[in-house]
């Protein structure tokens, strides 16, 4: 079928793709002159503006925004809105907050356009193996645009799990558990990196592969970086955060459901963007005075 598609980025740009390996036309647009261009030598229709894009689909049309969270999905959904017509479908596979979500369907809805929420999981290694969609909306919606979804997504990895909302609150919570195994990983590689022992860490991960209970996809993407880089060393321990995490922390206090792992996990990112903890200063301080605990300083 035929759809367009804003924001071609390392996601956008590689679904474009993946979308015509699998027999589909996209239309495409990014603000990025450059990447428009990328993408029409790869065989998509390049459009200047989304004014441009709209009118070169058809009824009902689909457009998928796969733009960063926030201002510019609110900007880009404000303008479709202004563009498409009733009976139209707008998805969002970007990682907007699902009470976002909830609220660009009702606004949508007020010209009788359709909204799907679609949690999308893959990374850059999508184009290739497939997109996790978990998408939220009405039935009709879903129904039009089913062969988009089947098409990006890999075999058993594709579920309409709800309504408006239910799809980008599903991935919310599934980006609140890879904080957790992040962590964990991290937290079990450095015991063995600082252990009495001179261990191979490639190794290790290579083996945990096979067989071990902790075995993931996460491990052997691990496993890649260490058998390139074993002490990390080209690396900044710098650990940033895209939302999901704080989001997914969030709705478990509303919810009154206890999630430390969660919270501690995303606690620790914090953590890892500090060069000096004004906290550990605080505790080095009270410690000498009350206990006369040697504290270090910029001279020693």
């Amino acid at each position: 079928m035929k759809l367009g598609m804003v924001g071609l980025g390392r996601m956008g740009g590689n679904m474009t793709t993946r979308l015509q390996q699998g027999g589909h036309e996209v239309v495409a647009f990014d603000p990025n002159p450059d990447a428009v261009a990328l993408a029409a030598k790869d065989g998509a229709t390049g459009s200047s503006s989304l004014e441009d894009m709209v009118s070169k689909l058809e009824a009902p049309r689909v457009v998928w925004i796969m733009v960063p969270s926030g201002q510019i999905t609110e900007d880009t959904i404000v303008e479709l809105g202004g563009l498409l017509s009733e009976g139209d479908v707008v998805i969002d596979g970007g990682n907007s907050r699902w009470t976002d979500s909830k609220r660009h369907a009702e606004q949508m809805a007020k010209g009788g356009i359709r909204f799907l929420d679609a949690g999308t999981s893959g990374g850059v290694w999508g184009l290739t193996e497939g997109y996790c969609l978990m998408v939220g909306g009405d039935d009709d919606a879903y129904a039009l645009a089913e062969p988009i979804f089947a098409t990006l997504a890999p075999p058993n990895g594709l579920a309409h799990v709800g309504p408006s909302g239910a799809g980008h609150y599903v991935k919310m919570v599934h980006n609140g558990i890879e904080y957790g195994m992040l962590a964990a990983y991290g937290e079990g590689f450095e015991i063995l990196e600082t252990s009495e022992y001179d261990l191979n860490l490639p190794e290790i991960a290579g083996i945990w592969r096979y067989g071990s209970v902790v075995r993931s996809w996460l491990l052997e993407l691990l496993f890649d970086a260490l058998s390139k880089d074993p002490k990390l060393e080209k690396i900044e321990g710098y650990v940033d955060d895209s939302g999901e995490g704080r989001w997914t922390v969030q709705a478990a206090i509303d919810q009154n459901t206890p999630a430390p792992i969660a919270a501690l996990s995303l606690f620790m990112r914090f953590a890892s963007r500090q060069d000096e903890s004004f906290s550990a200063k605080t505790i080095a301080a009270l410690r000498n005075e009350f206990g006369g605990h040697p504290i270090k300083t910029e001279e020693s």
